[in-house]
């Protein structure tokens, strides 16, 4: 499998970014942005994400949808399944999730039953966001579990970076 896998398939993919330790939002939206130019450089649409735990990136994700040929490889999912084999645990409480997009009604229930923390995410999503954008899945009030939500760190990098993609296929 080797280091191109993601940490979905590789656990030792998930080791090497137990490695960074972070500083703040600044620093771990920077790895997303990373882990989302890796997946446009592989074809697919960029989106990047890590999860912190205690101040350190456990996980990483990028978008595999079409490598994977699976429909659920969004790179949140991808970097929820890989922290949770990290803590060896499903339940990601004191973790946060940092993408570069507003993440879609799947990841956002995902995040939900995760019981993540807190969701950080660059750019808004106005055709498929579920933090607030179109949907309200995040922090519905009829749901069992709330996460702090905060927008905008590197939205215009992300943002920028999305619209490139789009251009040149175009």
């Amino acid at each position: 499998m080797g280091i191109g896998r993601a940490a979905l398939y590789d656990p030792a993919a998930a080791g090497r970014a137990s490695i960074v330790t972070m500083t703040g939002d600044h620093e771990a939206m920077q790895e997303s942005l990373a882990e989302a130019h890796l997946a446009a450089e592989a074809g697919e649409v960029p989106i990047g994400a890590v999860v912190v735990h205690e101040g350190a990136i456990i996980a990483r994700g990028q978008n595999r949808t079409l490598r994977d040929n699976d429909p659920t490889a969004h790179a949140e999912m991808v970097a929820l399944r890989a922290a949770a084999a990290a803590l060896d645990n499903h339940r990601l409480g004191g973790c946060t999730l940092l993408v570069t997009l507003e993440p879609c009604a799947m990841c956002a229930g995902a995040m939900i039953h995760a019981r993540i923390d807190r969701l950080v995410y660059a750019a808004s999503d106005p055709k498929a966001g579920a933090a607030g954008s179109v949907l309200a899945v995040i922090n519905h009030p009829r749901l069992n579990h709330q996460m702090q939500v905060e927008q905008g760190t590197l939205g215009e990098e992300a943002g920028e970076l999305l619209r490139s993609f789009f251009r040149e296929r175009r």
